[in-house]
């Protein structure tokens, strides 16, 4: 099974956060520059488009649930995600596997956030700079303001197209959620001789499991 005290304690942080990957090329000075603003600008747009979008307290859970799915296939990468999280056993996978594990990896990801948003309504998300990486992707620095305690120091790791822009990995309090899946769903395969299908059946009453608890 999914290592839950590791694997909640990153969820608890990342009620605003999500993960991708895109191999981007070089881009030169002034690109950088612009590439930079808008990632900023990107991270911005995300942040108040998920608390007007599922924050909604009075929203059924049905349609909070419809949304968040929306706003993560949207904005973020899921097959790269998800791929990248699986790391070297997506080739051991089959294509029927392969299949099944990104729509229980979409679920898993779409159900445990879902309600940890309706907890962050009327806190803020302050970008504090941004920095281009090797290999064009861009670096957004934020920090959540919380009622009581320290800010939570979120970095985002993002990458773009000629027309869209993708989140490409969350690192909160320098954990990285996309690091912290891949050990652990790395971890169960390992568990199960090394087989896929393990991991396909813990995702499986994993998603169950979570889906039945909220109604």
């Amino acid at each position: 099974m999914v290592d839950h005290n590791r694997t909640q304690a990153v969820l608890r942080g990342l009620a605003f956060i999500f993960v991708v990957a895109l191999p981007l090329g070089f881009a030169t000075p002034s690109a950088a520059d612009e590439t930079e603003e808008k990632a900023g600008s990107f991270i911005r747009s995300l942040a108040a488009e998920a608390i007007r979008s599922l924050a909604e307290k009075d929203a059924p859970r049905d349609i909070r649930i419809q949304r968040f799915r929306k706003l993560f296939n949207d904005h973020f990468a899921v097959n790269s995600i998800g791929r990248f999280v699986l790391g070297g056993n997506w080739k051991k996978a089959s294509k029927d596997e392969q299949k099944e594990y990104l729509v229980l990896f979409e679920d898993l990801m779409v159900v445990s956030y879902v309600d940890r948003f309706s907890r962050y309504a009327g806190e803020n998300l302050e970008v504090t700079r941004t920095r281009a990486e090797n290999g064009g992707s861009t670096t957004v620095f934020s920090q959540i303001s919380r009622p009581t305690g320290k800010p939570v120091m979120v970095l985002w790791r993002v990458g773009s197209t000629d027309k869209t822009m993708k989140i490409l990995d969350v690192i909160v309090e320098g954990a990285s959620m996309s690091q912290t899946l891949r050990s652990d769903f790395g971890s169960i395969i390992r568990q199960q001789d090394g087989k896929v299908s393990g991991l396909i059946d813990a995702l499986r009453l994993k998603t169950a499991s979570l889906k039945a608890s909220s109604k």
